[in-house]
């Protein structure tokens, strides 16, 4: 029960705010999509909450892509606009992620760099690839935008935007929730089978009273959006196949929050009170908002600690 709360609000910690997602790179997401989620740098800069809490949650692989931005000469906290990661599943390669990167950079001048120091593209029917640091690849869709990812998941969003395989507009089930949010400061969307293991981590020992593997299977998709305008922000919804699974989840919500507000911290329980978990037909939904001082000191907190990980 230690995640319930907490575990739905740090999902989105992985990634940042994001405006929508440029039409160049919507074209590359496959259908299969798994998540979404977005880095709005702009955003980032403008609220010390967001750089602490970056900076004590921000995973190793991103850690990784800005040091591999920089070693083209694209330094992310300058450069960069807006940073996208798609996972999509693939039937014989599994789980497969792409980043799309846009910016103040130019691709012609960071060609131009890159020939300098003898780096050479390779062909991929008619796109030129480049190499990056950690065995990661990229390519420029246009003069502000950069695609990276493995060789395979790049070659996979290519062949996506070349028509050779459906993308995320063949699926209008993550395309509706895309619209729900992308508006937003902060968005993500995710799909069904992440969402029904989101949920079962989120819930813990309920999941276990609750029948879960039942339930899960009338669980659909999620979203999310968050911003740190006036405080921390964020509101999750839950989409289910009926009103009765969302009054259901919502039950089993309130139930686990009460348990371990018994067992919680003093902040800890702050954050509790400052959550509150309602159902509109067949969504679920649940919102937290708190001021800066006290979210920044729940991130010092034994159970922010054990949930970030």
């Amino acid at each position: 029960m230690k995640k319930l709360c907490l575990a739905f609000l740090l999902l989105c910690l992985t990634s940042g705010f994001a405006i929508p997602i440029a039409s160049s790179a919507r074209s590359m997401v496959p259908s299969e999509i798994q998540q979404l989620i977005g880095v709005d740098y702009r955003a980032l800069k403008d609220s010390p909450t967001a750089q602490k809490l970056k900076q004590q949650v921000l995973p190793d692989n991103l850690k990784e892509l800005e040091t591999a931005l920089k070693g083209i000469g694209i330094h992310a906290e300058r450069d960069l606009d807006q940073l996208d990661f798609a996972s999509f599943r693939t039937e014989k390669k599994g789980i497969q992620t792409i980043g799309v990167a846009q910016g103040s950079f130019s691709a012609k001048d960071v060609i131009k760099k890159m020939k300098l120091k003898k780096i050479t593209p390779t062909k991929y029917g008619t796109t030129e690839i480049y190499p990056m640091d950690n065995g990661l690849v990229m390519t420029f869709p246009d003069d502000n935008t950069l695609a990276f990812g493995t060789p395979a998941s790049l070659k996979s969003a290519l062949d996506t935007r070349d028509g050779k395989h459906p993308s995320l507009d063949s699926n209008p089930q993550m395309a509706d929730q895309m619209a729900a949010v992308d508006g937003a400061a902060v968005w993500s969307i995710l799909d069904q089978q992440g969402t029904q293991a989101m949920m079962l981590s989120a819930l813990g020992d309920a999941a276990k009273v609750a029948d879960y593997e039942t339930l899960k299977k009338r669980i659909l998709a999620s979203r999310y959006t968050m911003n740190f305008q006036n405080g921390v922000n964020f509101d999750l919804s839950v989409l289910t196949a009926d009103s009765m699974t969302a009054a259901t989840l919502s039950t089993i919500v309130k139930a686990g929050m009460l348990y371990k507000k018994m067992s919680a911290s003093p902040i800890e329980k702050v954050a509790l009170d400052a959550t509150t978990v309602d159902t509109d037909s067949s969504n679920l939904q649940l919102h937290f908002k708190t001021d800066d001082q006290k979210f920044q000191s729940l991130m010092h907190s034994p159970l922010f600690a054990a949930v970030s990980r």
